[in-house]
């Protein structure tokens, strides 16, 4: 073998020596560099790092994101699913006479202080029982209003359609006999204990021969009452049955 092959290999082994230390001595550096970092950051910026390993894997792309939970929310915001046969609902009443009452059905607000659409006395959605069509919103007032128009609405609403309700103030001012005979005949067993500032929330439908499972009723005391002069609102949801 040649002799200046030799020497050349000689002279390269001498210079590795060093450049392997400084390469360990540079990675320690570095380490050393990075705990400092680590440590000399403000509180709400630090991360927990056991290792420098841990460190590299909290930067590296690759590495696979942390799982999203995403809440599963059902219609009108029930805790559970309607079957499918069925239109969700929810209906809560007037809070006093200052926060105004909201209707949701089959995922949808059908009534809200936001739409603009409901007002004191009773807030009243018809809809149609086999399609869930919304055929009207009403609102009657029935402290200073005429009771005349509610009659009228009730004597209207044909077998099959749906009525939800939801109080707001003041409902029992106005409501005559004939009135409360009315929703009594769409199924309901509270109306004829409503009185003056009394909450009422109801969901029937004409021709009903059976009394409403869905209807809510909480009486104006003074020695219980949430608000000064009112009860507290009231608030229930459930699963319609579609009319066949």
């Amino acid at each position: 073998m040649p002799l200046n092959y030799i020497s050349c290999h000689a002279h390269l082994s001498e210079v590795s020596a060093p450049i392997s230390s400084a390469v360990r001595f540079g990675f320690i550096l570095a380490a050393l560099f990075l705990m400092w970092l680590i440590a000399s950051m403000p509180l709400q910026y630090k991360v927990k790092v056991e290792n420098i390993r841990d460190l590299l894997d909290r930067f590296n792309p690759t590495k696979a994101p942390e799982p999203v939970i995403v809440a599963v929310t059902h219609k009108c915001g029930l805790s559970k699913e309607c079957p499918e046969d069925h239109f969700a609902f929810k209906i809560r009443s007037g809070a006093a006479n200052v926060v105004g009452p909201k209707i949701c059905f089959d995922g949808k607000n059908v009534m809200s202080t936001a739409m603009n659409n409901i007002g004191s006395g009773l807030n009243i959605v018809l809809l149609n029982g086999q399609t869930g069509e919304i055929i009207k919103t009403e609102v009657f007032n029935m402290y200073s209003g005429d009771v005349q128009p509610l009659l009228n609405f009730l004597k209207d609403i044909k077998s099959g359609q749906l009525i939800l309700v939801a109080s707001f103030d003041e409902i029992a001012t106005k409501m005559t006999d004939e009135v409360r005979e009315f929703f009594t005949s769409f199924g309901s067993s509270l109306i004829k204990s409503v009185k003056y500032r009394d909450n009422w929330v109801f969901v029937g439908a004409a021709g009903f021969k059976e009394k409403s499972p869905f209807e809510m009723y909480i009486k104006n005391d003074k020695d219980k009452n949430i608000y000064d002069g009112w009860p507290e609102l009231l608030e229930m949801d459930g699963c319609i049955p579609m009319k066949t």
